[in-house]
């Protein structure tokens, strides 16, 4: 098994003496230099698989000669560049607006289940971050990758708020690699380096509280009636993190889900006011 560094990083790994890649990522050389690195161990690319259908992770997937394999509920967004822009940024995205953003279609060859075993590869479920997002276990050599699950912690200083769909999801999902961690497994986010012991429990546990403390200034901030926009503004302050029009539009997405759920639990309420306004209920 080998890693690749980068913004995803890619996992290779060795299967019936053929490399099977791991999110194999972006950049404009990035395929060049992953066939370089490849004939360099004298193996040939047998296959791709993705953890998920972000832009970032696919985008030079058809670059690479090998058959791409994504979980089926992210079959429509790897091959799709509106339906990427739409988890995104919520509909078609302004030209050149969001960083990893590109227009090509990307084909998913197969599609697995979570609990299939690919070239030795067990697929875990680890949603949260998006719908189908997959985790990928090697038991041979006591690894996951993790893809985005969970975030290094100078990613999530940087952006403030952990990207995802769906609050309790992820949290289940680092409560779950939590119990990996217990186990001596080494896990690997896609953004940030690797992490065994008690190094894994520590950014584990940074990432739980960074969704904890987000939701905490939710519902402190909700106290007078606020729309969406000036609640991604006065978040990004709390967490220091200055702010662009690109991340104040990609935590739009954490945002709304996290409006879902404090509205689900009945703890704040839709208003008028001017637009549409959330508030704590009752106050």
């Amino acid at each position: 098994m080998y890693l690749y560094p980068g913004s995803p990083s890619t996992m290779v790994k060795i299967h019936d003496e053929k490399a099977v890649l791991v999110d194999p990522g972006q950049g404009s050389g990035r395929h060049k230099d992953l066939k370089r690195e490849m004939r360099k161990l004298g193996l040939e690319i047998r296959a791709q698989l993705t953890t998920h259908g972000h832009a970032d992770h696919v985008r030079v997937a058809p670059k690479i000669e090998a058959p791409l394999f994504a979980h089926r509920f992210e079959f429509s967004i790897v091959e799709s560049p509106l339906n990427r822009e739409i988890l995104t940024f919520g509909s078609k995205a302004p030209r050149g607006f969001l960083v990893s953003q590109f227009e090509g279609e990307v084909r998913v060859h197969g599609i697995f289940e979570w609990g299939d075993v690919l070239f030795g590869l067990r697929a875990i479920k680890l949603s949260g971050h998006s719908p189908g997002m997959t985790g990928f276990l090697d038991e041979e050599n006591s690894v996951l990758y993790a893809g985005d699950s969970f975030f290094g912690e100078r990613v999530l200083q940087s952006v403030g708020i952990p990207y995802l769909v769906e609050p309790e999801l992820f949290e289940n999902s680092i409560k779950q690699l939590q119990d990996y961690a217990d186990e001596g497994l080494l896990l690997i986010p896609s953004h940030g380096k690797a992490v065994k012991g008690d190094e894994a429990g520590k950014l584990l546990e940074f990432n739980l509280h960074r969704l904890e403390e987000a939701e905490t200034m939710i519902l402190k901030l909700l106290k007078s009636p606020m729309g969406i926009d000036e609640l991604a503004y006065r978040l990004s302050g709390y967490f220091d993190v200055s702010p662009t029009p690109q991340i104040l539009a990609l935590n739009l997405v954490p945002l709304r889900a996290f409006i879902a759920k404090l509205y689900n639990e009945e703890k704040i309420e839709a208003v008028m006011d001017r637009g549409l306004k959330w508030k704590l209920r009752g106050d």
